[in-house]
């Protein structure tokens, strides 16, 4: 495996689940296809987005955010992560919703996020979410070679497939599920 993105070297994540957290280790081990992600570690405090695109040289379009919405239907409350590039926005009231088929969407709080995800803030990933949780992945995201998305924990970084995401269980691929920053 030889993935460069930016300025860092990934290594194959099977070999190194040290660097990710349990609940990702758990699916990396459970998950077949693993061989194309990459781990590396990074500086946690350049974890988030902005600080971590440049100070490590990656471009907005080589770096994914996956989100944790809540979305609701009268009483009904459901978790989904929304996976995108870093550079665009999702949908959340628009397409979101939609796919979700909820009346009302937002971000979901910090604490519900990380305790139901059992990863750290900042760091969640699509890859060891809770199975009963959708995943939707924005379709730039799925025709991306290569993108870089959290491990669970701050300490690293993911490199993977595209189509490695859109594979995943309960992986919805959603065409305008995000739009550009403006």
């Amino acid at each position: 495996m030889d993935i460069q993105l930016g300025t860092l070297s990934f290594l194959p994540v099977q070999e190194h689940l040290n660097l990710t957290a349990e609940a990702v280790a758990s699916a990396v081990k459970r998950l077949g296809n693993t061989e194309m992600v990459g781990v590396t570690e990074i500086d946690p405090g350049l974890s988030d987005t902005v600080s971590f695109c440049e100070y490590y040289q990656v471009t907005p379009e080589q770096a994914a955010n996956c989100v944790i919405i809540e979305g609701k239907r009268g009483e009904e409350r459901k978790l989904a992560a929304c996976i995108i590039l870093a550079s665009t926005r999702a949908d959340v009231n628009g397409k979101v919703c939609e796919v979700l088929n909820v009346k009302k969407a937002s971000f979901a709080q910090m604490e519900k996020a990380v305790s139901e995800s059992k990863m750290e803030f900042g760091a969640i990933t699509p890859i060891g979410l809770p199975e009963t949780w959708p995943i939707l992945i924005d379709k730039a995201v799925a025709d991306s070679k290569y993108v870089i998305i959290g491990s669970g924990i701050r300490g690293s970084k993911l490199a993977v497939p595209g189509s490695f995401l859109a594979s995943l269980p309960n992986a919805q691929v959603v065409e305008g599920l995000a739009h550009p920053r403006v």
